[in-house]
């Protein structure tokens, strides 16, 4: 990142003015397709995806040099089995059932690989139909995946290494429409009343063997595997959506203690209960989300270092460079102050926290100050 696009970048901060990047993102009426490598750079990405919160697709000219593409394929472009029982083959591995629904997924067993590709090549035999119903494979999609947005808010992108995958795509915000009385997400929005483009902004995407596409932070979406396929698939939080996961997080913890709020006067450690429940939930609570901040911030802060009156370096081995640095230190901070001031976080015992919160974001603050000028 140059010091332009660093510049860029807190300006459009700036302009959110407190809101949400992901609640503000334009609504496009397609989705980007992204064809040479060479003419496409990082800071290209950076500025018109990553900041705007908006999907594209990435040609299989970015991935024709994977080893996956060449050593999981066959010539004729399907999964080569023999390759993957050779090679792991008694790797135990999470397999859902996509025929059982347990309120928006799927219950999930593991099995050995090998037991797994067993069940697909019979799959495949019986017209992809098997009485033990329709199995796959976390992360190795073969069929639809239920309607969600990727966990914590995170970014992410999915390769498919072969095969064919139909992408539904739905704005944030624009799911609350789709939700029931109970306040449900419907589990498939391929019904004729959730594609309706007069009602509801749904993009759709058809994704070919080896093409990359990125999915914003809290775009909603379902995936259908149109053929046999195999994907790797990536998520990742940066200094762009570090605000949504914090916000999803609050989210979640109202959520909890709106559903137990009738034992709050009664229940001893109330709050603290709400934050276990939520960690249970959600995988992550207010405490972890503090260590997450902390870890990123001190390696950060690490990556900065001074080495004199006015002058600064950063580590060459980062991979980031000081601009993309001050960048990711100036958005931990704005987050970080918004955690320190918040009432639940207020009430988690950070006594034994190192440095203290209140600490950590002062540290952020001042360096923040002293790159001001580069």
């Amino acid at each position: 990142m140059d010091r332009e696009t660093r510049v860029f970048a807190e300006s459009h901060f700036r302009g959110l003015r407190g809101r949400l990047p992901s609640k503000v993102c334009p609504t496009p009426d397609r989705v980007d397709f992204i064809e040479k490598p060479d003419s496409f750079s990082y800071t290209d990405f950076f500025k018109s995806y990553l900041l705007p919160n908006v999907p594209c697709v990435f040609s299989s000219a970015f991935t024709e040099d994977w080893g996956s593409r060449k050593h999981w394929v066959t010539p004729s472009g399907k999964p080569d089995f023999d390759y993957l029982l050779q090679n792991y083959g008694d790797v135990v591995v999470p397999v859902a059932n996509c025929g059982v629904q347990e309120y928006n997924s799927n219950p999930k067993e593991h099995m050995p690989l090998k037991d797994y590709i067993s069940y697909w090549k019979e799959f495949i035999q019986r017209d992809y139909s098997s009485p033990r119903g329709c199995l796959y494979l976390k992360d190795w999609h073969l069929c639809r995946s239920p309607f969600h947005a990727d966990i914590f808010r995170s970014f992410s992108w999915s390769v498919n290494i072969c095969g064919r995958k139909k992408w539904f795509f739905f704005p944030p915000g624009h799911e609350e429409a789709l939700r029931d009385c109970h306040g449900g997400l419907p589990y498939d929005v391929t019904a004729p009343e959730f594609l309706d483009s007069h009602l509801h902004p749904v993009l759709e995407v058809t994704q070919e063997a080896g093409e990359m596409v990125f999915v914003p932070s809290g775009w909603h979406h379902q995936v259908h595997n149109l053929e046999d396929t195999i994907s790797i698939n990536h998520n990742w939080v940066n200094g762009c959506n570090l605000a949504n996961m914090w916000h999803f997080l609050q989210q979640e913890l109202c959520a909890v203690q709106q559903e137990v709020s009738e034992w709050r006067d009664t229940m001893p450690d109330w709050h603290h209960h709400c934050q276990v429940i939520m960690k249970s939930c959600t995988g992550i609570n207010f405490e972890e989300f503090y260590q997450f901040l902390k870890v990123i911030a001190e390696r950060r802060l690490l990556l900065v270092k001074k080495i004199g009156p006015g002058e600064l370096q950063c580590s060459e081995d980062s991979g980031l460079g000081l601009q993309h640095t001050i960048f990711d230190i100036s958005r931990i901070a704005e987050v970080l102050a918004s955690v320190v001031v918040n009432p639940d976080f207020q009430r988690v015992d950070t006594s034994r926290f190192l440095p203290q919160p209140e600490d950590l974001l002062q540290q952020l603050q001042e360096a923040l100050a002293t790159t001001e000028p580069l």
